[in-house]
């Protein structure tokens, strides 16, 4: 009862979010789905992490419904027709996510929003469907109140992916968050320079590698959440993590930390997620009776597992006894290496493994670099980034993350931080933007150091809000207290500043 009081006594909870909280207690009480005495032991050292995803799981971490299956036939169970126009394309999407589940308890996918309104948008009057639109947003930000909140726009230049550019730079909102999904072949300069201006003003969009995220999902993925990759009409079961550098704790050097150590600690996290996966198909009725299933938007078959690991740097760092993280992982080729050659074990021996209800990924989970959470301090760096206060010059940086991104079709991303003459060149930004993506670089992230609205490790934040929690006011995004834990503990709003040289 402790625990139940502390969240119903926190004066910077909102109604909804001491709801949430409180249902995560009870989610985490019952004892129906057990694991192995080692998987326990493992937990409880910090080597693994559930991610605070509940013992019981009622639903799948991440749902990617198809919306514009929605657009055609509309939905029974909430008494949708097809939309006519613009307003009532809005209307029902607005309606819609209301009742798509997720891990934050919001949809943390809400669809390729500029071909879902394209055809209806153009057929207003553009100030009219700029109203519409904002007023669209607006509903979005006061009632999806969660910066794990994701829309999608791109790879081509459109009217509707215009106007949410410029109704995102003026109204300055956390929520949602947003991905251009970039193809030099299909994205003209002029629409991504849009992009760039605008993720310099407001840490959104992000740049995705589409020609990557093609070859491996095929036409129909959505980037949900923070960074994440997954399909369309699908999603992730769940997203446990290995936190590596608690695992490297038990080596007695590199070789016997790959040897030995690493796929130990990768079999008790496949155990957790074979496990977990079982239990939300078999024993949970949301693939038997939601109307998402039911109905179509979703079809169990496009979900698999993310295999989420972090603090690969600090993990290197230790096993090679390097003291200083400026002479570490992403600055000291020795143990950029040894990063690769962990990455390749792990990459290798989760493919080895056969994993339950992924049948359109040929039954295998799918590795994931996780961001991290407000309570990891320093010692894990989210997924494989070069710890803050290391980072070295940006193309230097970018150098290393394109080695590691390859690995993570359920997303990984890198953040870069500038200060505010940048925005005067965006040709200078979005020029190394290209240059990673055509190499092999995932997802580019950026914001200006002044501003309000910031990235934190991949989810938004607005610095104003945070100030408010440290009076001990409520913020109406539910990650709020998560940005401010990152930065507390990790110094997450604190990585270099990229200046023109």
């Amino acid at each position: 009862m402790s625990e139940a009081l502390h969240v119903i006594q926190d004066p910077t909870l909102t109604y909804r979010q001491q709801l949430v909280g409180l249902a995560r207690l009870g989610e985490s009480t019952d004892r129906s789905l057990r694991y192995s005495d080692a998987y326990y032991a493992a937990k409880a050292k910090g080597a693994l992490c559930d991610l605070n995803e509940g013992v019981m799981p009622f639903r799948p971490r991440y749902i990617c419904p198809d919306y514009e299956l929605l657009f055609q036939k509309g939905c029974e169970f909430l008494q949708l027709d097809p939309p006519k126009d613009l307003l009532e394309a809005v209307n029902v999407l607005e309606i819609f996510y209301c009742h798509v589940p997720s891990i934050t308890t919001y949809p943390v996918y809400l669809g390729d929003l500029d071909k879902l309104l394209e055809p209806f948008v153009v057929k207003e009057d553009r100030a009219y469907a700029k109203k519409v639109l904002k007023l669209f947003l607006r509903n979005i930000d006061r009632v999806q109140t969660d910066s794990f909140v994701h829309a999608d726009i791109g790879p081509e230049d459109s009217v509707t992916g215009r106007l949410l550019l410029e109704l995102t730079e003026e109204m300055q909102l956390a929520v949602p968050n947003l991905t251009l999904r970039y193809d030099p072949e299909k994205t003209s300069d002029d629409f991504a320079l849009a992009c760039v201006r605008c993720m310099l003003k407001t840490a959104k969009p992000s740049f995705a590698n589409h020609r990557m995220f093609l070859k491996e999902w095929g036409d129909r993925y959505a980037i949900a959440s923070c960074y994440n990759g997954l399909m369309i009409g699908g999603g992730g079961y769940t997203l446990p993590r290995m936190r590596l550098y608690e695992c490297s704790l038990d080596a007695r050097d590199a070789d016997d930390f790959i040897a030995r150590v690493l796929p130990a600690y990768i079999d008790l996290q496949l155990e957790y997620m074979d496990k977990r996966v079982k239990f939300i198909v078999e024993e949970s009725s949301f693939f038997k009776t939601n109307f998402l299933v039911t109905e179509g938007f979703v079809r169990q078959e496009n979900f698999t597992g993310m295999f989420g690991v972090v603090g690969l740097a600090e993990c290197c760092n230790h096993l090679l006894g390097i003291a200083d993280v400026r002479k570490g992982f992403g600055l000291n080729p020795e143990a950029t290496r040894l990063g690769l050659r962990i990455m390749d074990a792990i990459q290798e021996r989760v493919a080895e493994h056969t994993a339950p209800y992924c049948d359109a990924f040929d039954h295998h989970y799918r590795l994931h670099a996780q961001v991290g959470i407000d309570t990891d301090g320093m010692d894990d760096s989210p997924g494989t980034r070069i710890p803050i206060g290391a980072e070295p010059a940006m193309l230097d940086q970018l150098e290393v993350n394109e080695q590691f991104h390859p690995y993570f079709p359920t997303g990984t991303g890198d953040i870069f931080k500038f200060e505010e003459t940048w925005a005067k060149t965006p040709e200078a930004v979005l020029s190394i933007i290209k240059g990673s993506l055509s190499r092999s670089l995932r997802y580019f992230s950026g914001y200006l150091e002044n501003n309000d609205v910031v990235r934190v490790t991949g989810y938004l934040v607005k610095k104003s809000e945070i100030e408010k929690l440290r009076q001990k006011k409520q913020s109406l995004n539910q990650v709020t207290l998560y940005g401010m834990g990152a930065q507390d503990g990790g110094h997450a709003l604190d990585r270099r500043i990229q200046t023109h040289e």
